[in-house]
């Protein structure tokens, strides 16, 4: 689990590592979209005026893969509007190659807040190999989340 990305209170992502070292990016359940009475209005993949992560296509294996953005740690990867006007960006949280996005969250986008961390998850991106291995360090565990979110609860009560 990734915490308060860019410093945005709460706005939390998960980061699930497959064994085949491809990692895929979710919402994490203390996520402001994921509370109750939030209507997704929009998402957005188009990060800039040059940047769309729909465009990303992806072909070839292992280390030759064409076509694959580099994403960094703080890397937008999509928007997503509210009906109540709130926006908020998901980021990478990790740096690599964006594999693919949940292009079904377009057309569907309760899938987002109903299934987050599987049909609703926002990208995959695969790390450099040498780097895979040290992905998860700067994570959270699921254990070490939960305690975050034990302390977020005791503070505001």
């Amino acid at each position: 689990f990734f915490t308060d990305v860019k410093g945005n209170l709460c706005e939390d992502h998960c980061i699930l590592q497959h064994s085949n070292r491809i990692c895929v990016i979710t919402l994490a359940e203390a996520h402001p979209l994921l509370q109750n009475g939030k209507t997704i209005k929009n998402i957005n993949y188009q990060i800039s005026a040059n940047c769309s992560r729909l465009q990303n296509k992806v072909s070839g294996k292992s280390k030759r893969m064409q076509g694959a953005q580099f994403l960094t740690e703080l890397a937008p990867l999509c928007r997503i509007s509210c009906s109540d006007g709130e926006e908020y960006t998901v980021y990478s949280c990790i740096r690599g190659r964006l594999m693919e996005v949940n292009e079904n969250i377009l057309e569907n986008p309760s899938i987002l807040q109903e299934k987050p961390s599987t049909e609703g998850y926002i990208a995959v991106v695969l790390p450099k190999f040498e780097e895979s291995k040290t992905v998860t360090q700067g994570l959270l565990t699921q254990k070490e989340y939960e305690e975050v979110l034990l302390k977020r609860f005791n503070s505001t009560s």
